[in-house]
Parts: structure tokens; sequence; C-alpha cells
């Protein structure tokens, strides 16, 4: 099928008779001739290739595609509208500020270059990060202390919207020196005889990972415990131990020492997405931020929230 080309004023045509019902009505509320809006209808419906309106002299009606094609016509004018709205809103003020919650371990994969690129286009407009564990970050949505947030729980909560765009694997985080570096894969079990480091019992991360391992016969016994899984890394590094950590928190460029090897029977992942309250729209500003989010991690816009 070749591109489809059309004009808004014909989509704003065919909505304004199929509301009329009247030519010359429609042609009233547009300010335009009724031979002006009549060409309309018809280039529409010659670019279409389907008859749209039966019409006589007397009556007006909708086909059955007509009305089929009413639905989408007004969801992309309302969503053409709301688009404008909200950048002439953001256009009027573009000072401000908005709140971002995120899991630590997210802020290295997404934030910097999507951070970089709303603050060229909006220099006046303040951004706070708030780095904490998944939890607290969830709470910071649903109170409204964070517009909208970067984290991997939530999915169960009534009140947030959870928009999923990515599943990331947990890997073993070794030195490159450690006998496991050059391992393809590396076994939970393996681990029993090794310095394990993890997150505290608190965090998101030790509870997914001891639910994934709850049915191991060998599992291994934390040495270490730390709240951030950067903190984890830093004590890899140190030659302290090995941990389990999520493979967005290593990097060759910030840790080049450090090599994450997968981790299997089980392999444990989670889902990583953008939270936001159903009760509150987010603001210009912080839409602006959230859909350039979106489009990094290569996710339509049309499931954004408005």
């Amino acid at each position: 099928m070749g591109r489809i080309n059309f004009n808004l004023s014909e989509l704003q045509a065919f909505v304004a008779v199929s509301d009329q019902l009247n030519f010359r009505a429609a042609a009233e509320a547009l300010h335009i001739s009724a031979p002006a809006l009549s060409r309309r209808i018809s280039q529409l419906e010659s670019m279409l290739g389907a008859r749209l309106l039966d019409r006589s002299t007397r009556t007006v009606s909708l086909t059955n595609l007509g009305r089929v094609f009413l639905s989408h016509a007004r969801a992309v004018l309302n969503e053409l509208e709301n688009g404008i709205l909200r950048i002439s809103d953001l256009a009027a003020n573009r000072s401000g500020q908005v709140t971002i919650g995120c899991v630590a371990s997210a802020t290295y994969h997404f934030l910097p270059s999507v951070l970089s690129t709303f603050n060229k286009q909006y220099p006046k407009i303040r951004v706070r990060v708030i780095d904490e564990r998944a939890n607290h970050v969830l709470n910071c949505v649903i109170q409204g202390e964070a517009d909208f947030g970067l984290n991997f729980v939530g999915t169960q909560e009534p009140e947030v919207i959870f928009l999923p765009i990515l599943r990331e694997e947990y890997v073993l985080a070794v030195p490159k020196s450690h006998r496991f570096a050059k391992r393809k894969s590396v076994k939970w079990e393996e681990l029993v005889d090794e310095r394990f480091m993890s997150t505290s019992k608190a965090t998101g991360n030790r509870l997914l990972m001891d639910y994934a391992l709850g049915n191991l016969a060998k599992r291994p016994a934390a040495f270490f415990e730390a709240e951030h899984v950067a903190t984890l890394i830093s004590m890899v590094e140190a030659g302290l131990g090995v941990a389990a950590v999520p493979q967005m928190a290593i990097s060759e460029h910030s840790h080049p020492n450090i090599i994450g090897v997968p981790l299997e029977k089980p392999v444990i992942r989670r889902r990583l997405g953008l939270i936001s309250s159903r009760r509150r729209p987010l603001s210009p500003p912080a839409k602006v931020l959230y859909d350039l989010l979106c489009l990094a991690a290569k996710i339509p816009l049309n499931k954004s929230p408005r």
C-alpha cells in the first residue's frame, strides 16, 4: 500500500459534516464555502477509495465505512489538538521543575543522554532525580513527590500505570582476573563456595533473587550486604568477592575492570518500566521528558499516558 497523503482540512471537513449532517451548516462552522467543503470531502473519499457519506439534495448520512472512519478521524484530530496544547503550554512557560524517581542501576542506561537532549531544548526547566531503591521510587510516584519514575516494581499497584521498556537479566559481577571471567555462564549453585555479596533483604533486588532461588538445594550465602548495587560493584572492584547484579549496572566505560557473566539455572530477569500515577496527568514538561524516554526505549508514544 502506498503512502496516504491527506490534509487535516479534509478530516476537519468530514468531521464537521458528520456532526451537522448538513453541508451548508458545516461550511458555515468552518468559515468556508459549500463548494469548497464539497471538494474536500470528495478529495478525502477519492484518496480512501471509499464513499463516506450518502448525500442527496435534502439529506446527508454516514455510510457504514463512514461511521468506522469517523472514530479514527476524531482520534487523530483530538490527539493533534492535545499535542498542540501541551507544546503551547510548555512554550509559554519554559521554567519549572520535573522530578523523576529512578532505581539507581537504571540511571546509567537511559537518563544521561535523554536528560542532555531535554536540557538543550528546555534549559530553564530544572530536573530533580530521586535515585533510590525500588519501593522508595514507587512511593514517590504514588504520593506525588515524583512526576513519574523508572522502576521495576509497580505492575500490581492499581494506582500506577506501568509501561514496560525492557527486560534485563542478572549477571555475576567479577573482576576480569577471576576464574569465572571467561566463562559463557555460571550456575547459581557454583557460587556456594564463593565470597558472595548481595544487596540487603529490604531491597527489591534481594527479594527477587530470594524468590527465584527458593527451590535450590544449594544457594550462595551473602558474606557482605549493601543497600545499593553501585556499592556492591565497588566492593567487587576492591576484590572483596563477587555479586549478582542487574546487567545494566555494569558498563565497560564506568567499570573497565569488571565483567558480567550470565547466571543460569535459574535465569533471573526483571522488567524495567516507566511508572506514573493514574490520578494525576503529567505536566507539559514532565510529558515531554517522559516521551523522550519512550523514544529512547523505542516505545510508541501512543502508549504513553495523556
